[in-house]
């Protein structure tokens, strides 16, 4: 609790008041109080932080999506019995090279078509055993797309047993996922602010109850509200700052595990389906700036809760001091 000392001095508000000084503050330094706010908010900055990583994770591959379903579609041929799938796919590569709107087509040869069915059918495949599909890849002009519909009605007349494939359908669920699941991000991350707001609203009240009888006599001989304000406001900046850094540093390092993770893992059959889905699933420069955005806005919230709750606390003391028989 702050000490006063009659040698002299200005008040609380600021005027000189002859044999009066603070030689304490208001809100009593770090105490265990204070460290669990910390902690506290420490806990809430990290999974605001995760959330917004994952956010980032999540739209960086949704636009790696949409800009796939631009770039590329497949013309697939099913084999069957005396067929010649040689003469087919070159033939489906001819009509697609030549199709306006199309840069190039390109057929995914044996070896190929083994390595992309290794994770599911393992290794030592004989594409003559199964009846699986071979692929011409088309490269499609992205600022001139061709008419799908026509292109997949050519090939279908042209071609036995071919169809095209332009992904849309297959890429729009994808992004459908993608976009559901920023927006649950992005309400988790609400709510986080939202509880630490709940948070240094009590924390505040607590602080200001166990000095409420010095607040009350500073308020009282003529302390304004904006300088009791501003002690509990400074005191609780300190602590949402080095909260949000914990919080956000323990993210950091989370992004650059997963990042250390995903380089070593990218060769493996959990990495290739990993990076099929999130890219390289590397956290981009955006999580680390949302990291340094959330620590920004902790600060904020917390200075600015605190704040308001300390005017509201001070005017429900002016309203009880202008109304003595009210009960609370």
């Amino acid at each position: 609790m702050p000490r006063l000392k009659l040698t002299g001095g200005k008040s609380a508000s600021g005027a000189r008041v002859p044999g009066l000084r603070v030689l304490a503050p208001i809100v009593p330094p770090a105490n265990v109080t204070g460290q669990a706010l910390i902690l506290v908010i420490a806990i809430m900055s990290f999974l605001a932080c995760i959330a917004v990583g994952a956010v980032s994770l999540v739209n960086k591959s949704a636009e790696t999506w949409q800009s796939q379903i631009a770039r590329e579609a497949t013309i697939q041929i099913r084999p069957a019995d005396d067929f010649d799938m040689n003469a087919a796919l070159q033939k489906a590569e001819a009509i697609a090279e030549q199709f306006p709107g199309v840069r190039g087509a390109r057929i995914i040869g044996r070896e190929e078509t083994v390595a992309l069915l290794e994770p599911w059918l393992g290794s030592g495949l004989g594409l003559d055993e199964l009846p699986v599909p071979r692929l011409v890849v088309v490269t499609i002009d992205e600022a001139n797309p061709p008419d799908f519909a026509r292109l997949s009605a050519t090939i279908f007349e042209q071609v036995p047993h071919a169809s095209l494939d332009d992904h849309r359908a297959w890429v729009d669920r994808l992004v459908g996922m993608a976009r559901t699941t920023t927006a649950i991000g992005i309400t988790i991350l609400a709510l986080v602010l939202c509880a630490l707001v709940l948070t240094v609203i009590f924390a505040t009240r607590g602080a200001m109850a166990g000095n409420q009888h010095i607040i009350e006599v500073l308020h009282f001989v003529g302390a304004r509200g904006a300088f009791i304000a501003q002690q509990f406001q400074t005191r609780f900046l300190l602590s949402g700052i080095w909260g949000g850094l914990v919080g956000g540093g323990g993210a950091a390092v989370v992004f650059m595990l997963v990042s250390w993770w995903s380089a070593r893992n990218i060769i493996t059959p959990e990495g290739e389906q990993a990076s099929a889905f999130f890219g390289d699933f590397a956290i981009g420069a955006g999580a680390y700036a949302g990291v340094v955005g959330v620590i920004i806005l902790v600060g904020f919230l917390t200075a600015l809760t605190t704040r308001i709750t300390v005017l509201q606390t001070l005017r429900d003391i002016d309203g009880r001091s202008a109304d003595p028989g009210r009960l609370d």
